[in-house]
C-alpha cells in the first residue's frame, strides 16, 4: 500500500479562520429508519450529542469565505432535500456555490432528514428539524465569520487501524457479505488539520478519516454519532476547541466489530481514533515552523542533523466546482421503481426499492449523468469533496500522485447518491455494485478527472 510521503515542507495556510459548533440533537421520538432489519424506527433516547461544526477561511477579512460545515447525519435519501437546504444556506450568507462544502459524517444512528418521511411514525418531527438545521448552519457560519482572526492551518498524516476492509467473500454462496475481511489490507491513513491563532492556541481541529460509522445498527434505538462522538470528546477535551470530522473514501472500510446495539463498542472505537488524532497533533511542528536538514556530522556513525526553522505559510485560497460525467447502469426509470415500491409489502425490499427510486430521481432517467465535485486549495493543501461513496483507492491514488501536498478526500459532500467501487468488482455479486447506479469504470473516471482538476489548480 502506498503511503503519503514524509512532509518536510508544510502545506499550511495563513489567513482569517473562524470556528463555531453547536449541538443539533433532535427530539426523542423522531423517525430514524436507517436499517431495514430494525423493528423500531424511532429514536428512544440519546447516546451522545449530534453536532454541527463550521470552519471558515478567508484571505482577507472582507473576502468571500470558504465555508466547511460538518454534520453528524447519515445521508440524503432525497436529493431535493439536500438541494433545498444548501441553496437556502447559500442565499442567506450570499456566497457562491463553489465556496460551501457540507460534509455528512454518515452515522447510521441519526434521524431521517428526508421530508418525504413526514407521514411515518415520528416523521412529523422532520420538517421542523429540517428548518432547524438550516437556521443552525446559517448561525454557525455567521458566528465563525464574526470571530474570525488571523490563524494558521497546518496538516499532518497519522495512522489508525480502526478501519478494516468490509468486503467478505461468502464461502457458502456466490456473493460478498458486508463485513470484516481479515485477509484484505485496509487504508489506515489519518489526516489531521490544526488551526492555531496568533498566540499558538488551537482554535479548531479537522479530522479526515475513512471508516463507515456502522458500529451501532438495528438493535440500537439511541441517537448517536457512532465512534465520532467519543473521538470528538477526547480531542475537544485536550484542545479545548471544536472538532470537524470529514468522512474519507470509506466505500469498503468499517470497524471489524460492528452491527451492534452496545454503545460501549462505539465508544471504544472512538477512543481508538481519538488517541490517534492526539498522537498526530503531538507530532506536528509548532505553527509556522518546519524541519530542515542542517548538516552531516561525523561521530561513531555518520549523523544527519535536522533543525526546526521558520516557515512562511501560503496565504492563497481557491475553490473549484466542476462536474464529472458518469455512465449509468441499465436500470428501471424512476416512475417504474416508484410503482414497484408501492406494491411490495416486504419491509427490507421496500427500503431497497425506495433507495433505488430516490437514486434514480437524483440522477435522472438518462444513460449518463453529471455529478459535482468540489476542490479547494488552501495554501499547499487540497480539500476534495464529492457526494458518492468512493472506495479508498480514490484517496490512496490522489495522495500518491500529489505527495508533496496534504490531501483531504471526502465522501458524502453536498449530497449522496451511490457507491463507486473499482471496475474489477463489477463481475461480483456484491452490495456496492448492485447498489450503485454508476457503470463500471466510474471510480477510475473520478480519479482521472480529479487528478486533472488538481493539476489545473496548481497551474493557475
Amino acid at each position: 500500500m502506498t503511503k503519503p510521503s514524509t512532509h518536510t515542507t508544510p502545506s499550511s495556510f495563513k489567513g482569517f479562520i473562524g470556528v463555531s459548533s453547536q449541538d443539533i440533537t433532535p427530539s426523542i421520538g423522531i423517525y430514524t429508519g436507517n436499517w431495514g432489519a430494525a423493528d423500531i424506527h424511532v429514536a428512544t433516547g440519546i447516546h451522545q450529542s449530534l453536532m454541527m461544526s463550521c470552519m471558515t477561511f478567508q484571505t482577507e477579512k472582507n473576502n468571500s469565505p470558504l465555508v466547511l460545515l460538518t454534520v453528524d447525519l447519515g445521508w440524503w435519501k432525497n436529493s431535493q432535500d439536500e438541494k433545498e437546504l444548501r441553496s437556502r444556506i447559500l442565499n442567506s450568507i450570499n456566497i457562491p456555490e463553489p465556496n460551501l462544502m457540507l460534509c455528512l459524517s454518515h452515522t447510521h444512528s441519526g434521524p431521517s432528514i428526508c421530508q418525504a418521511d413526514k407521514d411515518k411514525k415520528g416523521g412529523e418531527l422532520i420538517p421542523e428539524y429540517f428548518d432547524f438545521l438550516i437556521k443552525t448552519a446559517i448561525d454557525l457560519i455567521s458566528n465563525a465569520l464574526g470571530q474570525a482572526s488571523i490563524a494558521c492551518l497546518s496538516w499532518s498524516y497519522g495512522k489508525c487501524s480502526l478501519a478494516q476492509n468490509r468486503d467478505l467473500k461468502d464461502s457458502d454462496k456466490d456473493r460478498y457479505l458486508v463485513g470484516y475481511n481479515p485477509e484484505a489490507e485496509a487504508d489506515d491513513t489519518l489526516l489531521v488539520g490544526r488551526a492555531t491563532n496568533s498566540n499558538g492556541q488551537i482554535i479548531g481541529t479537522i479530522v479526515n478519516y475513512a471508516c463507515h460509522p456502522t458500529t451501532l445498527a438495528w438493535e440500537n434505538t439511541l441517537l448517536s454519532p457512532d465512534y465520532i462522538g467519543s473521538m470528538r470528546e477526547i480531542v475537544t477535551n485536550n484542545t479545548q476547541s471544536p472538532v470537524l470530522f470529514l468522512q474519507g473514501a470509506s466505500g469498503e472500510l468499517a470497524p471489524a466489530i460492528q452491527y451492534t446495539g452496545d454503545t460501549k463498542v462505539a465508544e471504544g472505537h472512538g477512543r481508538e481514533l481519538g488517541y490517534a488524532v492526539l498522537s498526530t497533533l503531538e507530532s506536528m511542528p509548532l505553527p509556522e515552523t518546519t524541519i530542515r536538514f542542517k548538516q552531516a556530522l561525523e561521530s561513531g556513525a555518520p549523523l544527519a542533523l535536522w533543525s526546526s526553522e521558520h516557515h512562511r505559510p501560503d496565504k492563497s485560497a481557491n475553490a473549484l466546482h466542476q462536474h464529472i460525467s458518469y455512465e449509468v447502469k441499465s436500470m428501471n426509470d424512476a416512475k417504474t421503481l416508484e410503482g414497484m415500491w408501492k406494491k411490495t409489502r416486504d419491509p427490507v425490499e421496500k427500503e431497497r426499492l425506495w433507495r433505488k427510486y430516490c437514486i434514480r430521481s437524483a440522477i435522472g432517467d438518462g444513460e449518463r449523468t453529471n455529478v459535482p465535485i468540489w476542490i479547494w486549495k488552501l495554501g499547499g493543501a487540497f480539500l476534495i469533496g464529492q457526494p458518492n461513496e468512493a472506495y479508498s483507492v480514490f484517496q490512496q491514488t490522489i495522495r500518491d500522485q500529489f505527495n508533496q501536498h496534504h490531501i483531504a478526500i471526502m465522501n458524502l459532500v453536498n449530497g449522496s447518491i451511490g457507491y463507486l467501487p473499482p471496475k474489477d468488482f463489477y463481475s461480483e455479486n456484491i452490495y456496492s455494485v448492485w447498489q450503485t447506479p454508476f457503470e463500471k469504470g466510474s471510480l477510475e473516471n473520478l480519479i482521472k478527472e480529479t487528478s486533472e482538476f488538481i493539476h489545473q489548480m496548481k497551474r493557475n
